[in-house]
């Protein structure tokens, strides 16, 4: 299982925001950068990256920044405000590893099959889910599409990467909704990264048991737990290779 450091950008600085609320923001660091530099560090190999600001305006408002994370030398995992095929090419040739679909999956399955047939397993889809239902447009709106059918379509699609988030568990460090993530990985063969929730050493540690059952379980990204300094990044890396 892989560890995903999260840095989410904000008006060019690494924020968290509570539940993807724009209003419940704390500034971290100036320089996201040096935060990805700290997790290389550490040994992640891995950094995923959200713009929040392109999130919230439908199209990438911080690539310069990213641009210089992908300077550090780590894989990047990018979401937030990719709806076009242009936005998303544009990002992989800065060399971005993985791009993340959220709100344009859950409105076009032709528009995932189309970046599917061209970019194959650097196509990632972001479903985020309230109440079981999908939450779109940096989670402003929630949708009456159901999160595993969505899951189950992307799966058919081909997307071989899936991130499911439980809004109602982000950013509030109260453990993650591991009932929601089974259920997610025993509706599709995709790869599943989980998201959300996580606060302490044994919330990953009741991941990787969760990993052990289900194969298809890739990952936890990890966010405020780590800038709170809740759990340590080396130690979780170590966790997830046992």
């Amino acid at each position: 299982m892989i560890i995903y450091p999260a840095i989410d950008i904000k008006g060019g600085r690494c924020v968290r925001l509570t539940q993807g609320r724009a209003d419940a923001e704390t500034v971290y660091a100036e320089d996201p950068a040096l935060v990805a530099e700290q997790f290389k560090g550490a040994g992640s190999a891995w950094v995923h990256v959200v713009d929040l600001d392109g999130a919230f305006t439908g199209e990438p408002k911080n690539l310069d920044v990213v641009e210089r994370i992908l300077k550090v030398g780590l894989k990047v995992q990018l979401g937030g405000g990719l709806r076009t095929r242009a936005t998303v090419d544009r990002a992989l040739t800065l060399g971005v590893t993985r791009v993340v679909i959220g709100t344009r999956a859950a409105e076009s399955e032709g528009f995932i099959s189309e970046l599917v047939a061209a970019y194959g397993e650097k196509i990632a889809v972001g479903i985020d889910a309230k109440g079981g239902k999908v939450a779109v447009k940096g989670w402003v709106d929630t949708t009456e599409v159901t999160a595993l059918g969505m899951a189950r379509r992307m799966d058919a699609l081909g997307v071989r990467t899936l991130i499911h988030t439980d809004v109602g568990t982000d950013g509030m460090l109260t453990g993650p909704n591991l009932g929601a993530q089974e259920a997610m990985l025993n509706s599709v063969e995709s790869g599943v990264i989980a998201s959300g929730g996580v606060s302490v050493r044994e919330d990953i540690v009741r991941l990787c048991d969760l990993a052990r059952i289900h194969q298809n379980l890739d990952g936890v990204i990890v966010g405020k737990a780590l800038y709170e300094g809740r759990v340590n990044l080396q130690d979780l890396l170590r966790l997830a290779q046992l």
